[in-house]
C-alpha cells in the first residue's frame, strides 16, 4: 500500500529536521572541538552532514521519496515525477522542518532559541557556486536513479560531502536549508540579507538542470 499524503509530509517535515540537526550540530560541535582550526571545523560538518543524508534518505525515501529539498521538489515537479498538487505542501514542511531542527540544535547545545545569522556568504563566486552545488546534486539524483536506484543514499550522501568542498558556498543546494541556516548564528550560519540570492541561484540551478539532465538521462 502506498504512504498515505499525511505519511508523506511527516517524512518530508523529520527529515529535513535531522538534517538541519547534523548540520548545524556538527557546525557547532566541530568548531568547539577544533580550536580554531577551519578546516577541521568543515571536515567534521561535511563527514555529519553527509552521514546523516545517507540515513535519512534510506529509511524515509520509500516514504516521501526523501527530497528534504525544495529544489528537488521542483527538479522532480518539472519532470512530471511529482504531483503539482504536492509542491507546495512538500517544500512548507521541508521549511518549516528545517526551521525547527535549527532551533532543536540550539537546546541541545544549550544556546539561545531564536537567533539570526551575522556569517557573511554573498557576491558572484559564491551565487555562481550554489548553481552548480544544485545542478551538481540533481546530476547526482537522477543520474542515480537512471543507473543506480539502490545507490542514490549513497550517491548524494558522498556527494554533499565533497562539495562542502569543492565549492565556494559550502553546497547549499537547498532553500530549506538556506532559509534555517539565517536563524542559526553559529558555524553554518549565513545572514538572513544573503538568503534571496542563494535562493535565486539555486532555482536557477534547478532550471539548467531540467534543460539538459532530462535529455542526458532520458528514458
Amino acid at each position: 500500500m502506498a504512504p498515505s499524503n499525511t505519511a508523506q509530509l511527516m517524512a518530508e517535515f523529520i527529515g529535513t529536521a535531522m538534517l538541519l540537526i547534523g548540520v548545524v550540530g556538527s557546525g557547532i560541535m566541530g568548531e568547539t572541538l577544533a580550536d580554531g582550526n577551519t578546516a577541521v571545523a568543515l571536515l567534521a560538518n561535511a563527514i555529519a552532514t553527509g552521514c546523516m543524508l545517507y540515513v535519512i534518505i534510506t529509511t524515509l525515501g520509500p516514504i516521501s521519496g526523501a527530497h528534504f529539498n525544495p529544489a528537488v521538489t521542483l527538479a522532480f515537479a518539472l519532470r512530471g515525477a511529482h504531483p503539482k498538487a504536492q509542491v507546495l505542501p512538500y517544500i512548507a514542511v521541508q521549511i518549516a522542518g528545517g526551521i525547527i531542527g535549527v532551533w532543536a540544535t540550539h537546546v541541545m547545545f544549550d544556546l539561545s532559541v531564536f537567533q539570526t545569522s551575522t556569517t557573511q556568504r554573498t557576491g558572484v563566486a559564491q551565487w555562481f557556486s550554489e548553481i552548480l552545488a544544485t545542478f551538481g546534486l540533481l546530476f547526482v539524483i537522477f543520474g542515480g536513479l537512471k543507473q543506480r536506484p539502490d545507490a542514490v543514499p549513497t550517491l548524494v550522501a558522498v556527494y554533499i560531502t565533497g562539495a562542502y568542498w569543492f565549492t565556494s558556498s559550502t553546497s547549499f543546494a537547498n532553500p530549506a536549508v538556506t532559509i534555517a541556516r539565517g536563524l542559526s548564528d553559529t558555524f553554518a550560519g549565513i545572514n538572513p540579507a544573503h538568503i534571496a540570492m542563494f535562493i535565486v541561484m539555486q532555482v536557477a540551478g534547478v532550471l539548467i538542470g531540467h534543460v539538459i539532465l532530462k535529455r542526458l538521462f532520458a528514458d
